[in-house]
């Protein structure tokens, strides 16, 4: 479900909450922090803008209310940037600096780090080397063979010491064809320009291949390896320095965080070879496989990256429901790259 964007609620004689406009206007501004920057870089997101200072990064979470959380109140976004930091801490170091306030003064000027009435919350992070994120080390053909390993070595570690999820086997195969029925109804709207007949055709075959090769999901149940992991590791959420940093997990969805590594694994084979590298994906299993001793069946690391794909498709489309969007075309392209990207899976998975 997109977001529904609205205002946090007043309540007594506190003054009335700045607008979001309000705060990034703010937040663009050089001058607004005390730590000092030439200039200040915004992102915008689903569910957040995201400030980039000569040294620092800071996320506002926008007051939103989705399927998984409201964050229309300042309370709700605070918890929620104290829960960003501490699962993130998971899988960085030296990283997720702390829950940055701000604030309004006396003259109703705001205020980041200074005192005066909390309005919002935002995450300080320490500003990631652009060059060594993965998804730049892949588009520019600078990733090298081997460059992999110590990332690798870092996540079968962080799994090994996941404690498995208390999910039966029944209960993973109807999540997995709920999300099919999910991606597969979001797809098939007349606004996604998709085609209908590819779109049910590839929802069809994931619900047969959870059907006919249940087996491969229900061992994957009795050796342990479904888990609360990252829910959304993507190149971009990967720095290759020294010691791999690996940002930007699903906080906002414990749900969505419970999965089999063979699926997080792939998940990030899928984006990597979408930039253009598919390589990645047998480098990533070979390493997994000899550093945790987990090789999961190829059929079903393929399986779940159509699933995955069609996951992506449906929230490339979800940005054309964004105002003032001049990129239509753009996205309507990603979901169906995405479309095309599942298929080919699934042709894989069960041939």
């Amino acid at each position: 479900m997109a977001p529904h964007v609205s205002e946090a609620p007043r309540s007594g004689p506190r003054p009335a909450e700045p607008a979001l406009a309000r705060k990034v206007a703010f937040l663009l501004r050089p001058d607004s922090y005390a730590d000092g920057t030439r200039e200040v870089r915004a992102l915008e997101t689903h569910w957040s803008w995201v400030f980039l200072t000569d040294t620092h990064a800071y996320k506002l979470k926008k007051p939103v209310r989705h399927d998984e959380s409201d964050l229309t109140t300042v309370s709700a976004r605070a918890a929620h940037c104290r829960m960003e930091i501490a699962l993130n801490r998971r899988l960085s170091e030296g990283v997720y600096l702390g829950a940055v306030p701000l604030g309004v003064d006396g003259a109703g000027r705001l205020r980041l780090d200074k005192g005066g009435e909390v309005v919002d919350w935002l995450v300080r992070m320490r500003r990631l080397p652009a060059e060594r994120m993965l998804d730049r080390l892949v588009q520019s053909r600078r990733l090298r063979d081997g460059e992999l390993r110590p990332l690798v070595m870092r996540l079968a570690r962080f799994y090994r010491g996941c404690r498995p999820e208390a999910i039966g086997p029944a209960e993973l195969r109807a999540r997995l064809a709920a999300r099919i029925a999910a991606n597969t109804k979001e797809l098939c709207a007349p606004e996604a320009e998709l085609s209908p007949q590819l779109v049910e055709s590839v929802g069809e075959r994931q619900l047969a291949f959870v059907e006919e090769h249940g087996a491969l999901l229900d061992r994957r149940v009795a050796l342990g390896r479904i888990v609360e992991g990252h829910g959304d590791l993507r190149p971009e959420h990967v720095c290759l320095e020294a010691t791999p940093q690996i940002i930007d997990c699903l906080e906002f969805s414990r749900e969505l965080r419970v999965v089999d590594v063979a699926e997080e694994l792939g998940f990030l084979a899928l984006e990597c070879e979408r930039l253009g590298a598919p390589r990645v994906k047998r480098e990533l299993l070979e390493s997994y496989a000899e550093l945790a001793g987990d090789r999961p069946d190829p059929r079903l690391v393929d399986f779940y990256q159509s699933v995955h794909a069609c996951v992506r498709a449906k929230l490339a489309l979800w940005h054309l429901r964004e105002p003032e969007r001049d990129d239509r075309e753009r996205w309507l392209r990603r979901a169906a790259a995405y479309v095309q990207l599942a298929a080919q899976h699934l042709e894989l998975a069960a041939p």
